[in-house]
């Protein structure tokens, strides 16, 4: 079962993200499903998991992104490791707990962007106008997303010591 959701993901989230989501964003805003995507992996499936699907997810941004390559899948790949050392080592992974989680890594993916694109007297505008409310609509969708799957995908703490 998990390989053939790992699949779907890959191949359905990055069509999913650029084109049905600019019809729904707000302000201007979507939530980055490849981020969500390698965070929760991470957090359900551990960081091996979560690095391998963000490696896949970034390179296949960057593959079908105007942007400079090589930046999402470094913070992608980042994104899920981070998130599935989180989930290991966190004795009990509960929503609360991976919404600073979750806005820290959007933050931080953010901020890699602004800073491949320094352009001097913009960045402050860019952080305050884009990368902020990104990073809060990414960690609302990641919790909610969270939260839906957490019993689906709950790991067995009795394995854990």
């Amino acid at each position: 079962m998990k390989p053939w959701l790992y699949v779907g993901l890959a191949a359905g989230l990055v069509p999913i993200q650029t084109t049905l989501l600019e019809h729904l964003s707000v302000a201007g805003i979507r939530p980055d499903l490849c981020l969500i995507a390698a965070a929760l992996i991470g957090f359900f499936g551990g960081p091996v998991d979560g690095m391998m699907m963000g490696l896949l997810l970034g390179f296949e941004q960057d593959l079908f992104s105007a942007g400079d390559l090589g930046i999402n899948l470094g913070t992608k790949a980042a994104i899920g490791l981070l998130a599935g050392l989180v989930g290991r080592y966190v004795a009990h992974v509960t929503p609360a707990s991976v919404a600073p989680v979750m806005l820290g890594l959007s933050v931080g993916s953010g901020l890699a962007f602004v800073a491949a694109g320094a352009g001097g007297g913009e960045t402050l505008t860019a952080i305050q106008s884009v990368l902020l409310p990104q990073a809060l609509f990414d960690t609302l969708v990641g919790v909610a997303l969270y939260w839906l799957l957490a019993e689906r995908f709950k790991r067995d703490d009795s394995l854990v010591s």
